[in-house]
């Protein structure tokens, strides 16, 4: 048996389309508020993002998918062999316009990772974790600048924001418990070297 953890929303369609096409017999997956899909091979955990690495670390689950952006932000321990290529966003630093002088304080969903940026910049900057809408920290002045997730830009344009700088790349990876690698290898250097293959 495999058990494997996919975040909610669209990543979770994408990342089942792609672990059926790599040949993997996943059950159905039907049913309002369902949590755990049952098959006879093969479990499925759909959990929220931010929660996929701490179920893989600790060996709930053998093996996810979750975007580059949660693993920048995590400290787990995981084996990442794919990049699956779908659900592409960036991390940027976003300010409002009027927010010229130098950041004091930024918010963010990624606390360590921008605590990190703030280190490697020498900035003397304050960073606040929010986990609601980001970009109003940002345009009632809570914070000087924001670090948040940018897929199209449209929500920061419409907000009046602007994208400052890149500070990341995502797209949807493959993580394993590496426990799990050696206890089941033969199900899943396999399914690896498939999606692999997939995703060239």
């Amino acid at each position: 048996m495999l058990t494997l953890a996919l975040p909610k929303g669209r990543m979770f369609q994408e990342a089942y389309r792609a672990l059926k096409e790599a040949g993997l017999p996943l059950p159905p997956v039907e049913g309002e508020r369902v949590l755990l899909f049952q098959g006879e091979e093969v479990a499925l955990l759909e959990l929220r993002n931010k929660d996929v690495p701490v179920y893989v670390d600790l060996g709930i689950a053998d093996a996810g998918v979750v975007g580059k952006d949660v693993l920048l932000d995590t400290d787990r321990d995981l084996y990442e062999p794919v990049d699956l290529g779908f659900g592409a966003c960036r991390l940027s630093l976003i300010r409002h316009p009027s927010s010229t002088g130098p950041i004091r304080r930024i918010a963010t969903k990624y606390p360590r990772f921008t605590q990190r940026v703030v280190r490697e910049r020498g900035w003397a900057a304050d960073v606040v974790e929010l986990s609601g809408n980001i970009e109003l920290a940002a345009l009632t002045g809570l914070a000087d600048a924001v670090v948040d997730v940018v897929q199209t830009g449209a929500t920061l344009r419409a907000a009046g924001l602007l994208e400052v700088e890149v500070l990341a790349h995502s797209t949807a990876r493959l993580v394993v418990n590496r426990q799990a690698l050696k206890l089941k290898r033969a199900l899943l250097k396999p399914l690896i070297q498939r999606l692999r293959e997939r995703s060239r």
